[in-house]
């Protein structure tokens, strides 16, 4: 008997379901106007806010309102033309926290489509960096200082 690799079965829909719920990372979707049809525990942890509180919300919810333009004009043109250019991109944004607070995430994005190939919106894989991204923030302006005070040129008078 010949020896076979692992097998990789596909999901069923409720099998589907458990690994959106199970995953660490948030994942969002919304529908094509933006309304939030999927917000899962790692959302609610990530946001604050609950399934309850997400659901049928715009995305307006964890936009800054200083992005939304930009952020609306990209989401109606990937809904119109059905066609992403972050598929396989890696996003770094600001979002916001239920609390008010600012938090940057990174995230990937892919079109959802039903059996006729018609897009019904687009899935986001979200994680939050906002420590990661102050700890590089703190390196950065801590070299800086360093290069300052060791060159004898830029200390001041």
């Amino acid at each position: 008997m010949m020896a076979t690799g692992p097998t990789l079965a596909v999901p069923g829909p409720s099998d589907l379901h458990g690994l959106v719920q199970a995953i660490g990372d948030a994942v969002v979707v919304s529908d094509p106007d933006g309304a939030i049809t999927v917000w899962n525990p790692a959302a609610e942890r990530i946001f604050g806010f609950t399934a309850a509180e997400a659901l049928g919300q715009t995305l307006d919810l964890i936009t800054p309102e200083r992005h939304r333009r930009r952020h609306w004009d990209g989401y109606a043109k990937t809904m119109r033309t059905g066609v992403t250019r972050y598929g396989a991109e890696t996003l770094r944004v600001p979002a916001l926290h239920k609390d008010g607070r600012q938090l940057s995430i990174a995230f990937t994005v892919g079109m959802v489509r039903d059996a006729s190939d018609h897009v019904t919106g687009i899935v986001a894989v979200i994680r939050d960096e906002t420590e990661r991204w102050a700890e590089e923030k703190r390196l950065r302006q801590r070299v800086s200082e360093l290069e300052v005070s060791s060159d004898p040129a830029r200390r001041a008078p």
